[in-house]
């Protein structure tokens, strides 16, 4: 499992008329546990940065479909 994705279960109701979800997940992006920007940070190279989203590799969340079969 990813480090930035979370699970958590939903409550369940006695009288719930709609089929139980086991869990769900949700992705907390890295830049929620980043004070500051630290200097001299490692960068991508441009190439690399367009294809990322970021130009810092810190800050890169990757994003992986549900519907396209991701996990």
């Amino acid at each position: 499992m990813n480090s930035q994705e979370r699970v958590w279960t939903p409550y369940r109701g006695p009288f719930d008329p709609c089929p139980p979800v086991p869990f769900k997940t949700y992705v907390v992006p890295p830049n929620q546990f980043i004070n500051f920007q630290p200097p001299n940070w490692p960068q991508f190279s441009l190439p690399e940065a367009l294809r990322a989203g970021t130009l810092w590799p810190a800050l890169f969340s990757p994003y992986e479909s549900k519907s396209k079969g991701g996990k």
